[in-house]
């Protein structure tokens, strides 16, 4: 077991530089199984996800090469469509091999995706989506088994909810579809932009990402492309919440501020200050209140409040004077850091999808445990604003999302260190 062991009480100064989006990694790593040849993929962080996605890419039949600078990813014709459960039961981003396997080799099977325990997360849009497109589910013990006949057809789809994977996985399948498909109420996230601007590359013919409606007209074969990854805005955010919860002035470098607008529009609502840069690559952090103000938050799709930016926000809100209010609309079972924060003196009480934040004074360090990805960062936040040493446990839920955090947090003034606890 790793934990993460913070002392506190240390403020954050200097410069940061955010790596390129776990989010939009998965996704365009997946993809390659749709074309003919070499893909170069650069600024992609080679987290513990990124490193199951690649060894799936490897099952699958794909040759990847993963160097400091770049990923080389040649895919070709292959029989391979069965996804290894013991990597899909880690990540429920495998279920993005799907969409491109149904699409590139006729048929995808694997086991109920994996991750992190936020949520019930169903793939009932994936499924309705490659229906739609005209292959067979079927679905028992565990098992699911998609399958086609010849080429998939475009069709007109609707999704009940905005889900990303589920936008991400049709849009996949659809490049080679036949004919038109026009995937209605899609996600908006600038992953899928980068995802489409990704497949264009490689010879799809997809517009309106990035709106509710994306068009794909069906080609007949892809080939291999180079492109750049786009910055992570999560991580990003994370370290403007890191400056923030700790009084510090931090410049957080290779970032897209058009992204960050909802966590800048919070982050300023408390009184912290948000400095663009003149380059527009950058954001300078810094708060210059004793103590910041309340303030209320709802995780919606975006372009709204990002759910993976909750748990750190509620951490630094736990800290801000007067009495927070927190909706998760978008997973039903994201408030698992509650408890954590409250070991160490947080006042934060939970009903239904709402969380009432009542500010205190400081935080004491304690020994906590990271219930996934994002709750892990919250904790390591906490600790670094709390009086004495925090301890966070199963902090290998960190290191799915954020490549050396803690030397990152380091390099800032931080004192945290890693450890291998039995």
């Amino acid at each position: 077991m790793l934990s993460i062991k913070v002392e506190g009480g240390h403020r954050l100064e200097g410069e940061v530089k955010i790596e390129g989006a776990k989010n939009a990694a998965l996704p365009i790593l997946a993809a390659c199984i749709l074309a003919d040849g070499t893909s170069e993929l650069r600024g992609i962080p080679l987290l513990d996800d990124v490193q199951v996605m690649i060894r799936m890419l490897e099952a699958l039949g794909a040759s990847v090469t993963a160097a400091s600078d770049a990923i080389l990813v040649r895919s070709g014709p292959s029989d391979e469509y069965r996804c290894p459960s013991d990597l899909v039961c880690r990540m429920r981003a495998s279920l993005l091999t799907m969409g491109p396997l149904l699409a590139r080799r006729g048929r995808a099977v694997g086991a109920l995706p994996g991750g992190c325990a936020i949520g019930a997360r169903p793939i009932d849009l994936h499924l309705k989506g490659f229906t739609a497109l005209g292959a067979r589910v079927k679905m028992e013990h565990g098992m699911i088994d998609i399958r086609c006949d010849g080429r998939l057809t475009g069709a007109r789809i609707y999704l009940d909810f905005p889900s990303v994977t589920a936008t991400e996985n049709i849009m996949m399948a659809a490049t080679l579809a036949r004919g038109t498909t026009y995937i209605e109420n899609s996600a908006e996230e600038p992953e899928i932009i980068d995802l489409a601007n990704f497949l264009n590359g490689m010879g799809a013919r997809i517009t309106g990402a990035g709106t509710h409606v994306i068009r794909v007209d069906g080609v007949d074969s892809m080939k291999g492309t180079s492109h750049v990854v786009i910055p992570d805005r999560i991580e990003a955010g994370t370290f403007m919440v890191a400056a923030a919860i700790t009084g510090g002035e931090v410049k957080v470098n290779n970032v897209v501020p058009d992204h960050l607008k909802s966590v800048t529009a919070k982050l300023r609502e408390m009184g912290v200050e948000v400095k663009v840069g003149d380059d527009e690559t950058s954001v300078l952090v810094s708060k210059k209140r004793k103590r910041l103000k309340a303030t209320n938050v709802k995780t919606m799709p975006y372009p709204g409040f990002p759910t993976d930016m909750q748990a750190q926000t509620m951490a630094l809100l736990s800290l801000a004077k007067g009495t927070s209010r927190i909706v998760e609309s978008v997973f039903e079972n994201r408030f698992m850091h509650v408890a954590e924060l409250n070991a160490m003196g947080a006042n934060i009480s939970v009903e239904g999808r709402g969380a009432t934040v009542r500010g205190v004074e400081y935080l004491s360090g304690a020994e906590v445990k990271a219930t996934d990805l994002r709750a892990g960062a919250a904790l390591v936040l906490a600790g670094l604003a709390a009086r004495g040493e925090t301890t966070v446990l199963y902090a290998e839920h960190i290191k799915r999302g954020y490549l050396n955090f803690a030397g990152k947090l380091r390099s800032l003034g931080a004192v945290c260190w890693e450890e291998e606890a039995e």
